[in-house]
């Protein structure tokens, strides 16, 4: 018992000592950048170096704060980018707050892997990714129109969205490049979609969402394959 108490004395210690030097390090980049709005310091456990988070910016200071760099930080034994790591963290959300019935859906096998996808009818990458996803099964892909590359974006994602089946005249355009029919009585959601997508910090498609709120920016079907998988267990 006398143990323990030790050990949580010197952890409460070491807590309390971590922090003051966060919030130490928070002050000294207030102060050499005047008018700064600093959302958070973390301190990292690599190379001493503290994390500072500006909006959607990740910086990286020293515990003096005579040192700010803005870049990635890689794993030069394993690879791994710890920066886009913490960025994904960062700019998760919550995925059960995404109004699903905007979307396009899809179901193949099981549909046991969730993904959400923002995508404009005129994005080339956003074809790529749903090519690359068509080899995909047991999977759930629901697609968020996010009209913004052309004029004309807002109305073609309306033709798809009225047509008898969204799913089909989806992947018929987008896949193969055949219309969807005309559907003058129709109305769709255009306002709803592009609040949704700068709601959840969408700046270009396809950006996609797995079911543990980290998001994959881009055509990247083997990265997003890999956390939709991870994201499932």
């Amino acid at each position: 018992m006398k143990l323990l108490a030790q050990v949580l004395f010197f952890a409460a210690i070491f807590n309390a000592t971590a922090f003051a030097d966060e919030v130490s390090v928070k002050r000294g980049v207030e102060t050499r950048f005047d008018g700064i709005k600093i959302d958070s310091v973390t301190k990292t456990s690599y190379a001493g170096l503290y994390e500072v988070v500006v909006g959607e910016t990740i910086f990286y200071t020293d515990e003096k704060v005579n040192f700010l760099f803005k870049g990635e930080i890689i794993d030069a034994r394993s690879q791994k980018n710890f920066t886009e790591e913490r960025q994904q963290k960062l700019s998760a959300i919550k995925f059960e707050d995404l109004p699903l019935e905007l979307a396009v859906k899809q179901v193949r096998g099981s549909g046991k892997r969730v993904v959400a996808i923002f995508a404009d009818p005129f994005c080339p990458y956003c074809k790529n990714l749903d090519r690359a996803l068509m080899r995909e099964d047991d999977i759930t892909i629901y697609t968020f129109f996010y009209p913004i590359l052309r004029p004309e974006s807002p109305e073609k994602a309306r033709a798809i969205w009225c047509a008898p089946d969204r799913a089909k005249a989806y992947y018929d355009f987008m896949l193969n490049g055949r219309d969807p029919a005309p559907a003058n009585a129709c109305t769709a959601p255009v306002d709803k979609w592009l609040a949704l997508g700068q709601k959840v910090g969408v700046r270009a498609t396809p950006t996609s969402f797995a079911i543990n709120g980290q998001r994959i920016l881009g055509a990247r079907p083997e990265e997003l394959v890999k956390l939709i998988g991870e994201a499932k267990k």
